[in-house]
């Protein structure tokens, strides 16, 4: 998916959250979410991106390696990564 404001809209809905809660997970601000999800704003800076999949604990298997950060380390081939690239509780 390309539109991050479809993205965090659809993220919100089936997650219950509002916009400010987004903005806690991920550390974007609400009003730049808000315009986001309207379309006014795109998100292109890399950064960015990462600061949002990395909030939303996006596993890397949906995202790629170019965009894991040292604080989602890559597990050993063929060890599974657990749900949602987490190790088991």
């Amino acid at each position: 998916m390309r539109d991050f404001g479809t993205f965090c809209v659809l993220v919100r809905r089936l997650g219950g959250l509002r916009q400010e809660d987004l903005a806690t997970l991920t550390g974007l601000g609400q009003s730049f979410l808000s315009m986001l999800e309207s379309g006014v704003r795109r998100l292109t800076n890399i950064d960015k991106i990462i600061m949002m999949l990395d909030g939303l604990d996006v596993p890397i298997e949906l995202t790629g390696p170019m965009l894991r950060t040292s604080a989602h380390p890559t597990p050993p081939h063929g060890e599974p990564s657990g749900s949602l690239g987490h190790s088991p509780l």
